[in-house]
């Protein structure tokens, strides 16, 4: 702490003194206690070691839900220039792991009475679980089209509506995909896993919006106080993980061919416009069409269990799609620096894009309010609901937080927290859990996590988003 400099109530400075090597400074966005939190966790000397990185611009970043991660922390932010690089760490294993939010024109009152008959049907309707297969067949021809086509080839297949296409970042699909750079052993992992939630902190979530902040913005978001809406969090599944590990290699082999020296062979780095940065990039949107597209599928599964539970139609049930975020990716992106509209490599690994009003990323929808920023919390705590600022285009590379981040380890919350008890002490919320084992729902429980309300706090302090509602949870699927 005493190599930190507080700039604010909500920001933090460390210098390149902290760690010699260290090319640009570091900034950690976090109060007292998260920033205790950090050091106790050893992730501020993450963000001192992607500081040491060729090519990093500005400043390494931290929102407040940092934790440790691989090679980079988790909620780390870091862009780089021309004569950057880039780095598999910085996206993480689970690439393009995301929040999508559906709403309903159904009130708490139309749900509550039968909520454990609905997440029942959610339950035996929607693959889940570690290594579980999907109820979409995927072979190669298929994964090669979700690789390419992202969301729009899911909805091609029959899952969705072509009007889902307009709540996606950049449509829903990344455009600099290549299948040929997807190892067999990735496609091995992918078959079948299509429309799956998987396990860990994956979740679907049936909540109610409790509050609203900002009203004129919720409206334009679809969203208003007593509303249910469903969040579905999950990734890229074995798919994300192969085509990580695969570059991971590649990575550590043009370190050494290189001679670079860093503080951590996890931050393992290719330049940018090289081939193997080039192999990743394109590997890496494969794996961000795949992860958008599961999501997508998971969406249609949603749908369908409503409408069996409620005998009426998603449509007539207002099951639209309000917006859908991923929280681990590198992609190339314009932003100000020293000056100079220039184009850079964004790494956000555990953090969510936050743009403004007006941006061009921002889809048509919500040009005028900005782009929504969904934010989950852990098993029986709160949800939220931002919207990007133009502070954060100047703060954080037009980012924020993507949770609440992790303070316990998942084997040490498997140790001390009782799943059964658990489960009974949200019961007694009135939260009705749905998961597989008691040991992997004590893996997420709220004490192995930061307080998610904090954290959104100190981002909207910070200036990187604002929040716009508050969502309760009423019934949890887990795997």
């Amino acid at each position: 702490m005493e190599n930190l400099k507080q700039v604010s109530e909500y920001k933090w400075e460390m210098n390149r003194d902290y760690k010699p090597g260290m090319r640009v400074p570091g900034t950690i966005y976090a109060d007292m206690e998260l920033v205790r939190l950090a050091e106790r966790d050893r992730a501020l000397e993450q963000v001192a070691n992607v500081a040491f990185l060729p090519g990093i611009v500005d400043r390494s970043l931290a929102m407040p839900d940092i934790h440790w991660g691989y090679g980079f922390p988790i909620g780390g932010v870091a862009a780089f220039g021309k004569d950057g690089v880039v780095s598999p760490g910085g996206v993480g294993f689970d690439i393009s792991c995301g929040v999508r939010l559906v709403k309903t024109n159904l009130d708490e009152a139309d749900v509550k009475p039968s909520l454990g008959e609905l997440v029942a049907a959610m339950a035996a309707n929607i693959p889940k679980g570690l290594g579980v297969r999907g109820r979409i067949h995927s072979p190669e021809g298929v994964l090669r089209k979700v690789f390419t086509g992202g969301v729009k080839a899911v909805v091609s297949m029959g899952y969705g509506r072509e009007s889902d296409l307009e709540y996606l970042e950049r449509g829903g699909v990344c455009r600099e995909a290549d299948p040929g750079k997807v190892s067999a052993r990735a496609y091995e992992r992918g078959k079948d896993q299509l429309g799956t939630l998987g396990s860990g902190n994956h979740f679907l979530e049936v909540q109610v919006v409790e509050r609203i902040f900002l009203p004129e913005v919720a409206r334009a978001f679809g969203l208003h106080e007593g509303q249910v809406v469903v969040m579905i969090h999950s990734g890229s599944r074995g798919v994300g993980h192969q085509i990580c590990t695969d570059h991971l290699k590649v990575m550590d082999a043009v370190v050494r061919r290189t001679g670079l020296e860093l503080p951590d062979r996890q931050l393992g780095c290719a330049p940018l416009g090289s081939r193997e940065a080039d192999d990743y990039m394109a590997a890496m949107a494969c794996a961000c069409n795949y992860a958008m597209g599961n999501r997508q599928a998971l969406m249609h599964w949603t749908r369908h269990s409503f409408e069996r539970h409620f005998k009426s139609s998603e449509r007539k049930l207002g099951m639209d799609l309000m917006f859908d975020v991923s929280h681990n990716i590198a992609r190339m992106e314009t932003h100000e620096s020293n000056g100079k509209r220039t184009e850079l490599c964004v790494h956000r690994k555990g953090a969510t894009a936050s743009f403004p009003p007006g941006h061009p990323e921002v889809p048509r929808a919500y040009a005028q309010t900005g782009q929504p920023v969904i934010i989950p919390g852990d098993v029986g705590t709160h949800s939220y609901v931002l919207v990007g600022t133009p502070e954060a285009m100047t703060e954080s590379f037009g980012s924020t937080c993507h949770g609440a981040g992790r303070t316990m380890s998942r084997s040490k919350a498997k140790k001390t927290i009782s799943g059964s008890e658990l489960r009974e002490r949200l019961k007694a919320q009135g939260i009705i859990v749905m998961a597989g084992k008691d040991s992997q729902l004590a893996e997420e429980a709220p004490e192995a996590y930061k307080d998610v309300s904090r954290v959104v706090d100190v981002c909207q302090g910070a200036g990187l988003s604002s929040k716009v509602a508050m969502l309760r949870p009423m019934g949890v699927l887990k795997g």
